[in-house]
């Protein structure tokens, strides 16, 4: 079976440009990706016609908001096989989510001899803001080895974790090298110590199947 490239570039205006006379071919969607057009009509369709202020009004286009709100949270919690949907935060992206789990819980509950592991592989936005939790809670940051190929060291890994270890904080597919990450056997050595285990999935939950 062929795959439909053409139809699929057809789908985002964006890609109609030329650069150079030639057609556009964007590679940087590890960063942002373009928009179908698809995503643009039902944006604009919502901003037109059924706009309206979610979970703080008692009147028609309030609760038609908030029912679609709560209807995407929903759709979330089974696309990542969370067990309710009360358990999906929304946030903007992976960089918040990080900043905001390693500032409320980090630095609610780490404290001095504690450890936090990440990878040498990891974005800036699963380093720098354990960097500083750990520098405010006197925690210790960690990096585990990675090897020649850009694959986590498991027994490397596996030689950082103990009774000191609070969380395990590693990338699903590295933007940066391509690598994927076998996080659910990462999970199991976390939880063996009794650590908690946070996977940056921004790469990885376009392209693969995620089970939490």
């Amino acid at each position: 079976m062929t795959f439909p490239i053409d139809r699929i570039r057809a789908d985002v205006p964006m890609l109609g440009r030329t650069m150079h006379d030639r057609p556009l071919v964007y590679l940087d969607t590890a960063a942002t990706a373009l928009k179908p057009q698809q995503v643009v009509d039902r944006l604009v369709r919502f901003y037109t016609h059924e706009y309206g202020t979610v979970r703080r009004g008692a009147y028609l286009l309030s609760n038609e908001s908030t029912a679609m709100y709560e209807g995407v949270r929903a759709q979330a919690a089974a696309f990542f096989g969370a067990a309710d949907p009360s358990e999906v935060v929304f946030v903007r992206g992976v960089t918040e989510a990080i900043n905001l789990f390693a500032n409320a819980w980090g630095r609610a509950n780490l404290k001095p001899g504690d450890r936090v592991v990440v990878s040498q592989m990891e974005h800036h936005a699963n380093i720098v803001p354990w960097q500083l939790v750990c520098a405010a809670t006197g925690a210790e940051l960690v990096p585990a080895p990675i090897d020649d190929r850009g694959c986590i060291e498991l027994d490397g890994l596996q030689a950082l974790l103990d009774e000191r270890t609070k969380v395990v904080s590693i990338v699903h597919v590295s933007n940066g090298l391509g690598t994927v990450n076998p996080v659910a056997d990462i999970a199991r050595m976390a939880h063996d110590v009794g650590a908690l285990m946070v996977v940056d999935g921004a790469q990885s939950a376009p392209h693969l199947p995620v089970d939490v």
